[in-house]
Parts: structure tokens; C-alpha cells; sequence
């Protein structure tokens, strides 16, 4: 399965051809705005940041994902400050994927169950709108993913500058844990070494 970043939380799954978006955005400081092809869509919720469909084309087909999808809050407060926010488990190949779009909170043991087991983690670290990173990291032990990948974070004029950084989680971290990618792309396949996954961002 091929997953790549395309920057901010949206991503692009890859199995047998098929193209499976998550969360395209717009009007995020520093990223010019998402558009494309896929033959699918999913958006976690309806913010402008998470949900800008407008320029990407559908091209349908039959997609190989099953998807578990698991309803969550945007903040700690229930959905008081924010609303709800869609988490999904994806699975190709074997291959479990977890998105957690704007999670706000730590996961109930009924949510743990659901997203489990869980291969490749796409984990929001910013703060502010979605957990810090230290509630992150917690939720990350929660799941016990073998790879981590950062998302929805501040990396200097990218993104939103109440957002934490990088670095901010991955001082949380041993150093060997961490493994610097030259592209915005992992491949997951095979026994999967645990890693924190630092994807680069290409315009």
C-alpha cells in the first residue's frame, strides 16, 4: 500500500490502482490548496481545512478499502467547542490504517477496540484544535500502531501558527525511534519495523 502526504491531515491511500483521499484542504497558512483525482474521498469533518472537495475529481470505481469508521469529538469537551470528528480504520492488503482526522481526546476502551489492530497510525500532534502532543503520544500508545506518521502540525510558515511543531512530539520520543523520509511517500508492506514516520512535504 502506498501512502503519501500530501501536507496539513490529507493524504492519498494507493491499493491495486485505486486512489483514496482523505481530508483535502484550503486556506491552510503556507500550503497552496488540494486539488486532483481520486476515485474516493473521505473527509473526517466538515471544517474548511479538512473537507475542500471542490477541486478534486471523482474518477469512481470498486474500491479495495474496507472501512470502519468510528465517531469521536473535535475537542475534550464532547463537541462543545467543535462537533464531532469521523475517525476510520482502512484496510487493503492486509494492512491496517488509522485516520484520525481533528481527534480532540483521548479514545474509550470501545473506540480502542474498534481501531484495533492498527498498522500505520496518521496522527494530528499541532495542538489547539486536536490533541497536543502529548496527548498524541498517549493516544499512540493506546493503539500501539507499528509505524506513526505526524500530521496537523507547524513546520515554519506551514501551518497554522497556534499549532506545536514537530519537534514538539518527537522530543517525547528515543532517537532511534524516529526515521527521516526523503519524500512525502511509505510504502507499507511486509512486517513493518516500528517506526515514527517523518514524511517530507512536496509541494
Amino acid at each position: 500500500m502506498k501512502i503519501t502526504w500530501l501536507g496539513h491531515s490529507c493524504f492519498v491511500l494507493e491499493s491495486g490502482g485505486y486512489r483514496l483521499m482523505l481530508d483535502p484542504y484550503h486556506e491552510v497558512d503556507g500550503l497552496p490548496d488540494i486539488e486532483g483525482e481520486a476515485n474516493e474521498v473521505l473527509c473526517s469533518h466538515g471544517h474548511h481545512d479538512h473537507a475542500y472537495v471542490e477541486r478534486i475529481h471523482l474518477l469512481g470505481g470498486v474500491s479495495p478499502f474496507d472501512c470502519q469508521e468510528v465517531e469521536t469529538w473535535h475537542d475534550d469537551e464532547e463537541g462543545r467547542l467543535r462537533g464531532k470528528n469521523i475517525v476510520r480504520r482502512l484496510t487493503a492488503e492486509g494492512l491496517h490504517v488509522v485516520h484520525l482526522g481533528d481527534l480532540g481526546h483521548l479514545l474509550s476502551q470501545q473506540q480502542v477496540e474498534a481501531l484495533t489492530p492498527c498498522d500505520v497510525l496518521l496522527l494530528p500532534i499541532g495542538g489547539t484544535y486536536t490533541v497536543d502532543s502529548a496527548g498524541a503520544k498517549a493516544v499512540a500508545e493506546q493503539l500501539q500502531p507499528r509505524v506513526v506518521i505526524p500530521m496537523h502540525y507547524r513546520d515554519g510558515k506551514r501551518g497554522y501558527p497556534v499549532l506545536q511543531t514537530l519537534s514538539d512530539f518527537l522530543g517525547l520520543f528515543p532517537e532511534d525511534l524516529v526515521r527521516r523520509y526523503d519524500s512525502n511517500t511509505f510504502f507499507a508492506e511486509g512486517e513493518l519495523p516500528r517506526q515514527i514516520a517523518v514524511l517530507r512535504y512536496e509541494a
